[in-house]
């Protein structure tokens, strides 16, 4: 495996002045050579011309945040990071390698979850390259590898937990988003670690039950959100039964048997269970009547 050799080229500008002037010497005398009719001055002054402009093409200009890959004849000789003009050898292929901070966003897949139900699922992968010479030497193209692979990851992680909690403490996809973003993270960073790329962040952007089962999925979530509500209300309500019987009971209030224990909790459940306004009735006899 290649591993990225940061090299430095020679200042630009002052190569640019050297070459200009080589080349500008080598036409006076170039045009000198031919008044006076000396064919080898010719034939060496066109050879120094030429040359010089050869070695204009060594001038390479690297952008912020961006790399160039020098190879001469298929041999990695290095990577020129310094931003600025620099002058290398004109025989070597320079190849640009952006090192900014890119995203890529996966279609919206369709997968079946950990439970076997079908789900639509997307994500948002912020990645940078890091290591120039795997990013061109490991891979055919680093750019298309990082989205296969990427979506194979997200295709992986959909298959490895459900889309909802059943049991407490349970990791899912659509209530545990920090735990999922950690594992979809390192899962991609794992696959593209060999093409000289870093995963910055990976997010899930879209969860959804497939249109499919989507109607039948949202009732059992409704019908689960009202029976946890339910037994908020329950507790709630018993806890205030509770304490209103412990406070009639200390304060002496009126004094109550079993039976009338068991009515007035009854009642007080009602009331405050009840999903519709109680209606008051006014008992105007005794209390047994």
């Amino acid at each position: 495996m290649l591993r990225e050799k940061e090299i430095k080229g020679i200042s630009g500008w002052l190569m640019l002045i050297v070459f200009l002037a080589i080349a500008i010497a080598s036409v006076v005398m170039l045009i000198a050579a031919a008044r006076a009719g000396e064919v080898r001055q010719l034939i060496l002054w066109i050879l120094v011309l030429l040359v010089s402009v050869l070695c204009l093409f060594g001038l390479t200009i690297v952008n912020p945040n961006e790399a160039r890959v020098v190879q001469l004849f298929g041999k990695y000789k290095g990577s020129l990071k310094e931003q600025g003009l620099q002058w290398v050898n004109p025989l070597t292929m320079r190849r640009k390698v952006s090192l900014r901070v890119r995203n890529f966003e996966s279609g919206k897949l369709k997968v079946n979850d950990h439970d076997g139900n079908p789900i639509e699922i997307a994500a948002v992968v912020v990645w940078r390259v890091v290591e120039t010479a795997e990013a061109v030497f490991e891979v055919d193209d680093y750019e298309h590898f990082v989205h296969v692979q990427s979506e194979a990851a997200v295709r992986i992680l959909a298959t490895s937990y459900p889309y909802d909690a059943h049991d407490e403490g349970q990791i899912s996809l659509r209530m545990s988003v920090q735990e999922i973003s950690q594992r979809l993270r390192e899962e991609i960073q794992e696959r593209l670690a060999k093409a000289g790329v870093e995963v910055i962040e990976a997010r899930i952007s879209h969860l959804a039950y497939a249109p499919e089962i989507a109607s039948a999925m949202l009732r059992r979530q409704q019908a689960s959100a009202i029976i946890a509500a339910r037994q908020k209300i329950v507790e709630g309500a018993v806890g205030m039964v509770e304490m209103a019987l412990e406070q009639l009971n200390a304060k002496q209030v009126v004094q109550l048997d079993e039976e009338r224990k068991a009515t007035m909790v009854s009642n007080l459940l009602v009331v405050l269970c009840s999903d519709r306004d109680a209606q008051p009735v006014v008992n105007t006899g005794t209390l047994y009547q």
